[in-house]
């Protein structure tokens, strides 16, 4: 594949001017006995050809083979999509003989990631050839082959530029019209169902229990009728298997009917044509077709429990320990205010991670493709926590007082503010035993996913809760004291690491610039919070002095942040194990290579991964033997949103990072433990070898 040009357009927009030639062209010789060919098939060559001779009074079939020039070119399905543009087919048969609608194969999905918003195209990659049935009224005369001609116009696109082609057609005899036909999506022979839900296209889908699924998707026909690029929300369930796609907010949004085709996997599917109906409900997740077998419910709940509690020691929850250890000193008091900081703590905690697993299932539900943490795929977000993060390290460090934080009175609403903060900031990693509950949350009804994200919460809180209702656990913590404000001033560095650590992560999401307009918004923050510790130690009213000092750089931050907001792209040329960029298309490719593959899905905000990758992943050692074994490394950068990495984790069972998979040739993946040790990697590539 050629590089494009630093000019080079966007292939949607080229190919939406093409659509529009096409169009124009096919308008104009409308009236043209013999339309003149104008751009020539030299990209993708086209050939009509018939199946044997026509019988009267029965289905002739012609077929267009479509052969691209070279591996870079595709072609389209007959909607194609977000971008692109369908066959456009004129035959001139004889007096009385009829066309019927074009019999395609199952397309491929072609995402797209543009700065504002994703696309997908249905495309075919490589030959590929399109039936077109032929009604023979009875009668007919057949003196030998007829003499069928037309023209036929369509699109040929590579990643970055689109072609408009066309070609005069002459029926000629041969091909291989057994292959073609079995590549053809079968009619279903069982009518289909559909009906309008709010901003959903629910289809009921007759599909035999025994038929297997391990790549479904709905392909449909009608055009701008739904979202492509969301993740459809699949449910299965003995034989009928129920679909849901957003629809296109700027399409009809009202069908008479709906056709398509229900892939199975990446080449088989059927066609169906589905009439307006009842759509069942309650069925059970597609999840569990697709290898993802859930286990018992107890299993689960007991590994939210176990992954909660485990959170506790995991990198990714260090930089919130000074909060759970300021409250931890300050539970050494009576038994009463012990227990009510652990109940507290314990439900701040818990309500936070329910509210954000709400959060997520409902995102999920309105077709939004998020996975666990997705909130720190905000930069809003993320500026939120730095926000926070900075004012508890000056509260911290004694520069200001803010009761709500502060280790004196309130107690229990210091602890269930702590709790909301832990969960909201230690959940952005996926510690073992939880990876699987969260997976398995995906799938299961809305109120018991709820119940396992409550469980991961009190599992987090366990600890702390444990040492308000153990007095013999309370025995051993140092007793309350002078010592807890130098302790508390102490706190302030760790929490301060957490806000350096946020605003790199801020440069990260949205670019060096982004981070310069959320430094010089946080300068005012932090000047108006001193201006505020001075007049609390005069004795004077503090707060209004906080709104005129901090109000400019809060409207300078709310115009400036958007207009700076410019992602960057990982640099893969800094790995020392130089790892392609993850993609279905890379990993499927290296796959075929024959060669071991090693898939690492990262998140900049997730600490467990960077620990991780300085532990296992970019060292010398590694690089080494991966370059002895021959295997491919791959990353999947998880930073900021990405549909197609968030739909992989969810294939996976993985609800986020970090996710380690390993491939033999020829083998299916090997998911590695979320905590990797020094020479795990190493030794795992040398093994056999």
């Amino acid at each position: 594949m050629f590089a494009a040009p630093r000019f080079a357009l966007p292939a949607w927009l080229i190919g939406l001017f093409a659509a529009f030639l096409l169009a124009s062209s096919a308008a104009a010789q409308g009236s043209e006995s013999e339309p003149r060919v104008r751009y020539g098939d030299e990209n993708i060559a086209v050939q009509l050809v018939a199946d044997g001779m026509p019988r009267a009074g029965e289905e002739w079939m012609l077929a267009l083979r479509f052969v691209p020039t070279s591996d870079e070119w595709h072609g389209y399905w007959s909607n194609p999509g977000d971008a692109g543009l369908g066959m456009v087919l004129q035959l001139n048969l004889p007096e009385g003989w009829e066309m019927g609608e074009a019999l395609y194969p199952v397309p491929e999905r072609f995402i797209q990631e543009l700065p504002t918003q994703s696309l997908m195209n249905h495309i075919y990659k490589g030959p590929y050839t399109v039936l077109v049935p032929v009604s023979v009224p009875d009668g007919a005369v057949i003196d030998g082959l007829p003499d069928v001609g037309g023209y036929v116009e369509y699109l040929a696109c590579t990643d970055v530029l689109c072609v408009p082609q066309d070609a005069a057609l002459s029926a000629g005899q041969g091909g291989d019209f057994a292959r073609w036909r079995a590549e053809i999506a079968p009619l279903l022979d069982a009518s289909a169902q559909f009906e309008i839900a709010g901003e959903m296209l629910r289809l009921a889908i007759p599909i035999p229990e025994s038929v297997t699924l391990t790549e479904p998707h709905v392909f449909i026909a009608e055009a701008r009728l739904v979202q492509y690029p969301p993740a459809q929300a699949l449910y299965r369930e003995g034989d009928m298997l129920v679909a849901e796609i957003p629809l296109d907010p700027f399409g009809a949004g009202e069908a008479e009917s709906v056709s398509g085709i229900l892939a199975f996997d990446k080449e088989t599917g059927v066609r169906f044509t589905a009439e307006p109906g009842e759509v069942p409900e309650g069925l059970a997740s597609i999840g569990a077709q697709l290898g993802v077998d859930a286990p018992p419910l107890w299993t689960l709940i007991l590994g939210a429990l176990v992954g909660g509690l485990i959170l506790n020691i995991m990198p990714c929850v260090f930089p919130i320990l000074s909060l759970k250890a300021l409250s931890l000193a300050r539970a050494g008091g009576s038994e009463t205010e012990a227990r009510a900081e652990g109940i507290a703590y314990t439900a701040g905690v818990v309500l936070a991670c329910v509210a954000l697993g709400g959060i997520m299932l409902a995102l999920r539900a309105a077709g939004e493709q998020v996975g666990w943490a997705f909130q720190l795929q905000s930069p809003s977000v993320v500026i939120a926590l730095l926000v926070l993060a900075t004012v508890i390290t000056l509260n911290f460090a004694g520069i200001f007082e803010l009761p709500s934080i502060d280790t004196g009175n309130g107690a229990g609403r210091s602890a269930f503010a702590t709790g909301l903060l832990a969960a909201v900031a230690a959940t952005p990693c996926t510690g073992p035993f939880m990876a699987a509950a969260l997976g398995a949350a995906l799938l299961l009804p809305t109120p018991l996913a709820l119940v396992l994200f409550a469980t991961l919460g009190l599992g987090l809180a366990l600890p702390f809760l444990a040492i308000g209702f153990v007095p013999a656990l309370r025995r051993m913590l140092p007793k309350p004291g002078a010592w807890m404000d130098r302790f508390r001033r102490l706190m302030a560095i760790p929490m301060g690491l957490t806000a350096l650590a946020l605003i790199w992560l801020t440069a990260q999401l949205g670019g060096r610039g982004f981070a310069l307009f959320a430094l010089v918004m946080l300068f005012g923050i932090v000047l108006a919070l001193f201006v505020v510790g001075r007049l609390q130690q005069a004795g004077k009213m503090a707060w209004p002095a906080f709104g005129l000092v901090a109000a400019p750089f809060l409207i300078f931050g709310a115009f400036a942040l958007p207009s700076g907001y410019a992602p960057p792209s990982r640099d893969l040329a800094a790995s020392l194990l130089s790892p392609q960029e993850f993609s279905r298309e890379a990993l499927a490719e290296a796959r075929a290579s024959g060669q071991p593959v090693f898939v690492w899905f990262t998140a900049d905000w997730c600490v467990t991964c960077k620990v991780n990758e300085s532990v296992a992943i970019e060292r010398e050692v590694t690089a080494e033997a991966f370059d002895e074994a021959g295997v491919i490394a791959m990353v999947g950068d998880w930073t900021v949103r990405d549909e197609e990495i968030t739909g992989f984790l969810n294939e996976q069972g993985a609800a986020g990072v970090p996710l380690y998979l390993w491939y033999e040739p020829a083998e299916d993946a090997e998911q590695l433990p979320q905590v990797l040790t020094p020479d795990m990697l190493t030794e795992r590539a040398l093994r056999d070898r």
